[in-house]
């Protein structure tokens, strides 16, 4: 019956969220300290990510400079996925794989944050875009699933994973989003506690 599998999306998501709020709630407070010592040394957060994982990387972006749920000043962030100018030249141009290294490299600079979003951890032009962050000695911040893939393996004791343990992309994706309504609500608690507490 549809009502009944509807239902058990529902009660799967939940499960899941309930498993992973104590495996993800140490690695999602070292993203807020790295967003955070990004944001207040003047620095930006760069996203990227593919299909679900690319909208995740844009709804990161508006939250920062826009506002999540309260008034504070706008942060410096930039979703890699939006200029199509820029994605279809350089894949066109170059290849798929270069299409958020390039943009990287062009505008990251050292203190920037990459948020790095890949369910499965094995996206090439995410983990080019890892590399170009190491390379310009950013910090990557990445969200993944399924164990976290070569991407994973690839990030360094300064970089946070944020892994989300299951292998399915919706149910990775909803935690995803989670994670990343997390690490807003966590940087603006930071950064609007320090404001009350200068006052």
């Amino acid at each position: 019956m549809l009502e009944l599998r509807i239902q058990q999306h529902f009660i799967d998501s939940a499960d899941l969220k309930y498993q992973a709020a104590q495996a993800l709630s140490g690695p999602i407070a070292q993203g807020v300290q790295a967003l955070l010592a990004c944001v207040t040394s003047g620095g930006k957060v760069l996203a990227c990510g593919n299909g679900g994982s690319a909208a995740d990387a844009q709804h990161f972006s508006a939250e920062f400079v826009g506002r999540f749920e309260r008034e504070r000043p706008e942060l410096g962030a930039l979703a890699l996925t939006t200029d199509t100018s820029i994605l279809t030249a350089v894949a066109n141009d170059y290849s798929f794989t270069d299409v958020f290294a390039r943009q990287v490299r062009a505008l990251g600079q050292a203190g920037d944050v990459l948020l790095a979003i890949s369910t499965s951890g094995r996206s090439a032009n995410v983990i080019a875009a890892v590399e170009a962050a190491h390379a310009r000695d950013m910090t990557v911040v990445a969200l993944t699933g399924r164990g976290g893939g070569p991407l994973g393996e690839m990030l360094r004791e300064t970089d946070v994973h944020i892994c989300v343990p299951h292998e399915r992309t919706s149910r990775i994706q909803e935690v995803h989003i989670l994670a990343l309504h997390c690490l807003c609500d966590g940087v603006d608690c930071q950064l609007l506690g320090e404001q009350e507490s200068s006052t």
